[in-house]
């Protein structure tokens, strides 16, 4: 096997968004890897072990065409976090760590019809209620507790059991992934441990990088889509909120990851890292897994639901008026953790090196059901795709990429190219230049709360690791990361938005 340090000697530069790492990097490698990064972004990811792990997935059977990685790739269990791979649903695998530890990690954005200027004088009362509305931090619990009768139909109906509770309105469905619930999820196929973790923790936000922004509408770069998503103008108040299934999820996929990894030798499996742990998408422990999955997905869905409930609820009692006057109506709701079987165009063999993962029938090749690993990746589908919402299928999915919590986020839509070159993928996010700890060595002594206060952004968190951690310096720049996206055609960029007001866990 080449060496860590000998990785960037084997990487074949494409064009200026696109390297390829060649199947002879490694022995046993099914198909080569593509990553989508600048030089800048490159050279970054090169030093850690992110690229092997997208060496890694190339060897698990069925994938088909690359192993991808999205520009703001970085090391994570077993997949890289922005690692896609698409395994053929007839012989390929399912593996736990290729969705993640947080099931339907997703995020919301919320418009509204207030400018800055109307929020700026509340903006502390409001940053209050939220922080106290939707409680934040490790093993943090909400306003509810699950029945053991409400825990499964959470299971089963996801979104859709909040909205049937009073806490939204069918709209807020219509435009979230899936609708708020993915089907065929059985609650036979979620152990005891997942429901007990999961009972009080619907309407939190947990702990990481999960937060909950008050942001402007910094600037609009594509007009007709911002106005076709309700963003009419720079100044306008809006909130974005990312968070997941809590301890629902990560106690699901810590359960299959320790019944998978001992039955792979029974399937002729084998892996260069246990965290690759995978069984075959047809066999029954992949079955049951893609099963507690959905239940794990339709969990976080309602979670993200319960909380844009409260959240205008918080507007309610600072701006006096309710959140229909005040214009809250969901823009979008997209996960970045997930395994989706989907039927995607396979491209012909004769097509060239780096060209296409996808394809589309006019340009030749076959339809085919694939698994499709989105682990911190977004979907990003196209304008016209069946599955983008009818209001924006003149446009494109939304697609929504925060940053950090002292630059910006940008609201994007599905790019052209994105179908045939990223299986409908794109990045979720900035991506962490520092780890956690290495954040709170570097940031000692200085004071993050003030340092953000003194750019205009009010920030309230457990405590000062959980503002350092996350701060500004941890993360690489957002705004470097969409612009591979877009130049490679995964992506189109419609507006930025600025922090004004910040819940950390």
């Amino acid at each position: 096997m080449t060496s860590q340090t000998d990785i960037r000697s084997v990487l074949r530069k494409l064009d200026d968004q696109r390297w390829l790492l060649p199947e002879e990097y490694r022995q046993g490698m099914r198909v080569p890897g593509l990553i989508f990064a600048s030089e800048t972004l490159m050279a970054a990811a090169a030093q850690e072990q992110a690229l092997e792990q997208v060496a890694n997935v190339a060897l698990l059977p069925g994938i088909v065409s690359y192993s991808v990685a999205m520009p703001d790739i970085h090391w994570g269990y077993g997949f890289p976090i922005g690692g896609v791979a698409a395994m053929r649903v007839e012989d390929g695998v399912v593996s736990p760590g290729g969705v993640g530890f947080d099931i339907n990690c997703g995020v919301r954005l919320v418009r509204t019809d207030l400018d800055v200027a109307e929020v700026k004088p509340h903006l502390g009362p409001l940053v209050r209620a939220l922080y106290h509305k939707v409680p934040s931090g490790v093993g943090s619990e909400g306003m509810l507790h699950l029945s053991a009768k409400d825990a499964g139909q959470v299971m089963v109906k996801g979104a859709g059991w909040a909205v049937s509770r009073g806490m939204g309105v069918p709209d807020d469905l219509e435009v979230t992934e899936e609708h708020g619930c993915m089907a065929d999820a059985d609650p036979a196929d979620v152990g005891e441990k997942p429901r007990q973790r999961g009972a009080g923790q619907i309407g939190t936000l947990g702990s990481g990088n999960h937060f909950l922004e008050v942001q402007a509408v910094d600037e609009v770069f594509d007009a007709a889509a911002a106005t076709a998503m309700g963003i009419g103008r720079p100044g306008q108040v809006v909130v974005m909120f990312h968070c997941g299934s809590r301890g629902f999820g990560h106690q699901v996929c810590e359960d299959y990851v320790r019944e998978i990894g001992p039955r792979m030798a029974s399937y002729g499996i084998t892996v260069p890292d246990r965290q690759l742990a995978c069984a075959p998408i047809k066999s029954p422990e992949g079955q049951r897994y893609l099963s507690a999955m959905k239940c794990a997905a339709n969990f976080a869905w309602a979670n993200r639901q319960t909380i844009l409930h409260w959240t205008r609820e918080a507007f309610e009692e600072v701006f006096h008026r309710a959140w229909q006057d005040l214009g809250m109506r969901q823009v979008y709701d997209v996960s970045h953790n997930m395994a989706k079987i989907e039927r995607h165009v396979i491209p012909s063999p004769s097509k060239g090196e780096g060209q296409a993962v996808g394809a589309s029938p006019a340009h030749g090749g076959r339809t085919e059901l694939l698994c499709v690993h989105r682990k911190g990746a977004t979907r990003a589908f196209p304008p016209g795709n069946p599955d983008v919402p009818k209001r924006y299928k003149d446009i494109g999915q939304p697609v929504l990429i925060p940053g950090d919590m002292g630059r910006y986020s940008f609201l994007c839509v599905g790019g052209p190219k994105a179908m045939e070159r990223s299986w409908g993928s794109a990045c979720h996010g900035a991506g962490r230049r520092w780890g956690r700890e290495a954040a709170k060595r570097a940031l000692r002594g200085r004071d993050i709360r003030q340092e953000l206060a003194d750019q205009g952004i009010i920030a309230m968190a457990k405590g000062w690791a959980s503002l350092a951690e996350e701060a500004t310096e941890a993360y690489k720049d957002v705004a470097e990361v969409v612009e591979v996206c877009e130049l490679a055609g995964l992506t189109r960029k419609v507006a930025r938005l600025r922090p004004l007001g910040v819940v950390k866990g």
